[in-house]
């Protein structure tokens, strides 16, 4: 007679206690799962995690006996799965640099940054187009050309007369 892979634990060896494995041999695991980690609740919920596995396949398994090593392999392997997550996880977070100027500076920064572009809007069109390309879009000046539909030497005398404008308009409002 051939026994399916998944045999039911026979009838006269003793039930698997959880509770008790579980009393026994957690605070090991827990020192284990930290070695593998690196920190304690992360090490705590894979223990955790893995005595719920036993606990929900505990009738699956072969030998009773063997309890202990599946629940330590279970650890390690939830500790192979937490340190790939975090390593995932490192790949795509960015850290959180806060501002280095203060809430002045700040302030400052806007009121600077109106005035430039108040300064901007007094140009005419082409000039304001010519430095939208040039600064905003970081265009070089034969992309710019072929845009407008001007040539070469346009773009860059306009893009000269644009910024000597804005000096004088920006000298003249200080």
């Amino acid at each position: 007679m051939d026994l399916p892979l998944t045999a039911a634990v026979p009838p006269h060896a003793a039930p698997i206690d959880v509770g008790t494995l579980y009393r026994e041999h957690a605070a090991g695991l827990i020192r284990l799962a930290m070695l593998m980690v690196g920190d304690a609740p992360t090490a705590e919920d894979v223990v955790q995690d893995a005595f719920l596995g036993l606990h929900r396949h505990h009738d699956a398994l072969r030998d009773p006996g063997g309890a202990l090593a599946y629940v330590r392999s279970a650890v390690l392997n939830r500790c192979r799965s937490a340190l790939r997550r975090r390593a995932v996880a490192g790949r795509f977070a960015r850290s959180y640099e806060p501002p280095a100027w203060s809430a002045e500076d700040g302030a400052i920064a806007g009121d600077e940054r109106r005035a430039v572009l108040a300064a901007i809007a007094r140009l005419p069109r082409r000039q304001r187009e010519v430095l939208a390309l040039r600064f905003y879009c970081d265009l070089p000046e034969e992309e710019i050309a072929r845009t407008l539909h001007i040539s070469r030497g346009t773009v860059s005398s306009t893009t000269s007369r644009a910024l000597r404008s804005l000096e004088r308009i920006l000298g003249a409002d200080s």
